[in-house]
């Protein structure tokens, strides 16, 4: 026996498990505005820096450029060793940042010169 369904179904226009969406775009803004601060807010708040890692307010100018350049060169080669596992956009944005990695580290060795220029 062969049974007749239209098609589409016909259903009724007006669900009344369909949500409002006025209702809840509402919501969903209270609840931003309850959770989330204003930039007003945020820019109110006074700034106070962690003191979770310091450096030794002791140290000279010196060692710190040197521990720049360091930092610099190790953290240059550890992405040079990522880029040789990707391919496409991901490893051309990752040499991207090692480029401004190296002009970074290029300009805390020249900072380094001029501290002491007979080094």
């Amino acid at each position: 026996m062969f049974k007749v369904t239209p098609n589409p179904p016909d259903t009724d226009p007006v669900s009344p498990y369909e949500p409002d969406s006025n209702t809840l775009n509402e919501t969903a803004e209270r609840t931003l505005d309850f959770h989330s601060p204003s930039t007003a807010d945020i820019k109110a708040t006074p700034r106070t820096p962690s003191t979770l890692f310091t450096i030794d307010p002791q140290a000279t100018t010196e060692t710190l450029a040197v521990y720049l350049v360091e930092t610099l060169a190790s953290v240059d080669v550890m992405v040079h060793h990522l880029v040789d596992h990707l391919d496409g956009g991901s490893r051309n944005a990752l040499l991207g940042i090692s480029n401004s990695i190296m002009l970074a580290e290029i300009t805390a060795n020249r900072m380094l010169d001029q501290i002491d220029p007979s080094a």
